[in-house]
């Protein structure tokens, strides 16, 4: 079983033989403040807004246009990508940032439809992010494929028949975990294909994809990646695969010659033939800095971590007789974990107040973001001491906490 904390001095021995510890210094969060929200939006790292002052300042405001060359923003989006591809385990030459993950979730669903080597069919399952559902029922309609709207948990089956799935390699509601190398070993047996959704994975997760024998994925980047508000999302598409492809938004910088203004389209060779328009330079600027702290990192250490905070958490739930539909303690998980309260909304707004940052999802989840890098053993421990509090004293009865928020 997972070693975790079960005491606040266990907590504490535990923060002090952490290898991630000294990254925390890499974050300027407010004294006082933990940050439980890492899942929704990572917080600022100082080498993140060091890059994006440099690109603003310097790159831009002196460089101008020049900077297009003098600083490489040409190949900016592959620059990023290629720092991303060793944390989901992929080769440097496969991964563009580009979009967001609502774009790249329709360009590559949709180019696997046009290139004709599965079953026109689009699968997504009910309870799966909501824009994968509804860009993938809009796919449907532009490319007269078949939609089918599986059951949760039930888009393998349908998958076996033929067609193209979408489907996050974590739930962003439970944090549970997908069987990559099983889900793929299916979807060759069926000649289907299977585009990822690591918005909740990269980051906190170990993800050998190339060894899973994963070849298509797309995820954001201001989670645990910490790029910022905004920040691109990436596309990942396996090398081999690449060539057979073509992106249903053909724009002139996926062009293999673009500054050639050729009237017809010919795609560039290799992954950054999904990028479209010009990239978002300062946010993938801040993007590229806040990489800066995985530089080293063994992927390894940030999964042991999120699953020691995690099962921490989930022991003391269970001690409080509060309900999680995340993964047991033990099971595999991504980094963050749940609770159901009829009352969570308030709940989490009390917790906020008390400087403990949670997140609601409807209809009563409270989500609880471990981000390995940010946080300490010790300042969870001292969360669920203050959600303990909470639900001890029924502050969150409080009228103050009733009232919503536009953004939960």
């Amino acid at each position: 079983m997972t070693k975790f904390p079960r005491s606040r001095e266990d907590a504490q021995n535990m923060d002090r033989t952490d290898p991630l510890a000294h990254l925390r210094a890499a974050f300027d969060l407010p004294v006082g403040l933990t940050y439980l929200v890492g899942h929704s939006l990572g917080p600022a790292p100082r080498s993140a807004l060091k890059n994006l002052q440099a690109a603003a300042q310097r790159e831009w405001a002196s460089g101008l246009v020049g900077s297009w060359n003098s600083a490489d923003w040409i190949n900016l989006p592959a620059r990023t990508g290629a720092r991303i591809a060793p944390l989901i385990g992929v080769a440097p030459d496969e991964v563009t940032v580009c979009d967001s993950v609502s774009i790249n979730i329709f360009k590559l669903a949709g180019s696997l439809i046009k290139a004709g080597e599965t079953a026109p069919r689009l699968i997504v399952e009910k309870g799966e992010f909501p824009t994968d559902q509804y860009i993938i029922s809009e796919l449907s309609s532009l490319q007269n494929a078949e939609l089918v709207h599986a059951e949760h948990d039930d888009g393998l089956s349908v998958l076996s028949a033929g067609g193209v799935l979408v489907k996050s390699l974590v739930d962003f509601r439970s944090g549970k975990v997908m069987d990559v190398e099983a889900a793929e070993q299916t979807a060759r047996d069926a000649n289907g294909a299977i585009v990822w959704d690591l918005s909740h994975a990269t980051g906190v997760l170990d993800l050998n994809l190339a060894d899973w024998g994963a070849k298509f994925a797309v995820g954001c980047t201001y989670k645990y990646l910490n790029g910022g508000p905004g920040a691109p999302g990436f596309l990942y598409v396996s090398e081999d695969r690449t060539h057979a492809l073509r992106s249903l938004l053909p724009g002139w910088l996926g062009h293999a010659r673009p500054f050639a203004f050729e009237d017809s389209y010919e795609p560039s060779n290799g992954v950054t033939r999904f990028i479209s328009g010009t990239p978002p330079i300062l946010s993938t600027a801040s993007l590229y800095g806040a990489l800066d702290l995985f530089d080293g990192l063994q992927t390894s250490d940030l999964e042991q971590k999120a699953n020691r905070l995690g099962d921490m958490c989930l022991a003391r739930f269970a001690e409080l007789g509060l309900v999680s539909n995340s993964p047991a303690i033990g099971r595999p998980r991504g980094g963050h974990v749940s609770i159901h309260h009829a009352d969570g909304y308030a709940v989490s707004r009390a917790l906020f107040e008390r400087g403990v940052h949670t997140d609601f999802r409807s209809p009563d989840i409270i989500r609880l973001g471990l981000s390995p890098l940010v946080l300490s053993y010790e300042q969870v421990w001292l969360a669920l001491e203050e959600l303990a509090d909470i639900l001890d004293s029924e502050s969150w009865k409080d009228p103050r906490f009733q009232v919503r928020q536009k953004v939960t």
